[in-house]
């Protein structure tokens, strides 16, 4: 019988909470460790040990870990798991900067150890279906990519805006679905509650095949919303992420008798189709998947050179709000393969 992998995790927040209990019950995972220097007053190990740092952690012998830790920690907690030859996934956005993220990149490749991102929203069984549904053609050329993200301040979140926190999942989720990158982008920021960082963006981007993309993402809200449309020429999706629903709105081909809407040609109300797909939980997903790729299975993980790809997005926005500009955005000398 196979040795189950010792796991450990890094923060016990309001994220490292959920990795605790998932990697707690996963196949062939032993969580046998976490790190925090708060301890675990709310005891959310259940009495997994808990130690101070990531180098007591290392210190237990561990294969994996997962990093939940404040994002301007992210590089060097992973630069120390690299160097100690453990696995791990970090969770997003992978680091601060392009160029911590570039270094954690290279530092994992030397070690030769698996370094993965958290972008939980490529395991949310709408999104999943809909990227199928996209490569099997059911949707023919793609217009358009909007997305709305909003929702109430999550006291959690310190160190970052709105921009690296939460419009990050955007960027990479629509790259992913539509298996394009972002080719300039041009955004607009806000702060309306007091913080250091912004807490509202508006985006218009264009992907390198031309598709146009639309991002509202903001923590002023008093409802929360994760909606996702992709139009094309035969219809438009819409991925609801909170409820994992996803819906297809047909464009119909029929004969239109009103002269006023005729000139849209092929454009009218079609059929409603809301799918029933299976609703694995996300997290569970991802962590199956990082677990799979340590073993050496085929595993769909979020790559580090993803995730570099998805923060040179973000710094771009930033620069573009920043300028009043439309900006574009960097190439990496890193190859970005779209898994």
């Amino acid at each position: 019988m196979t040795a189950a992998l010792r796991a450990g995790l890094v923060g016990l927040g309001a994220i490292g909470r959920h990795h605790a209990r998932v990697l707690r019950g996963l196949e062939g995972v032993e969580l046998v460790a976490v790190a925090d220097p708060a301890g675990d007053p709310n005891r959310l190990a259940e009495g997994v040990p808990v130690v101070a740092d990531v180098e007591e952690l290392v210190r237990t012998g561990i294969d994996m870990c997962v990093v939940a830790a404040p994002t301007r920690l992210h590089g060097e907690v992973g630069l120390a798991l690299a160097a100690a030859g453990v696995h791990t996934l970090i969770e997003k956005p992978l680091s601060d900067s392009m160029a911590s993220c570039l270094e954690l990149s290279q530092a994992f490749a030397a070690a030769g150890v698996v370094g993965c991102v958290g972008h939980i929203e490529r395991y949310n069984p709408a999104l999943q279906a809909l990227r199928r549904r996209i490569e099997a053609g059911e949707l023919g050329a793609l217009y358009q990519v909007a997305t709305r993200r909003q929702g109430p301040f999550p006291a959690r979140i310190a160190d970052v805006g709105v921009v690296f926190d939460l419009a990050s999942h955007d960027i990479d989720l629509t790259s992913w679905v539509t298996g394009q990158e972002f080719a300039t982008v041009s955004a607009r920021t806000a702060h309306k509650s007091g913080r250091l960082h912004e807490d509202l963006v508006a985006v218009v981007g264009q992907l390198t095949d031309g598709t146009v993309t639309n991002h509202l993402v903001n923590w002023l809200s008093p409802m929360k919303e994760r909606v996702t449309l992709v139009t094309g020429e035969k219809g438009c999706f819409v991925a609801d992420t909170l409820n994992a629903d996803l819906t297809f709105f047909t464009n119909a081909n029929v004969a239109m008798e009103w002269d006023a809407l005729s000139i849209f040609r092929g454009v009218a109300e079609g059929d409603m189709i809301r799918y029933a797909i299976a609703k694995p939980e996300p997290l569970r997903t991802e962590l199956q998947a990082f677990r799979d790729a340590v073993l050496g299975r085929k595993a769909d993980i979020v790559t580090l050179e993803q995730g570099t790809r998805t923060v040179t997005v973000a710094e771009a926005l930033l620069a573009s709000a920043d300028t009043g500009t439309t900006v574009a955005v960097p190439q990496l000398d890193t190859a970005r393969v779209i898994g």
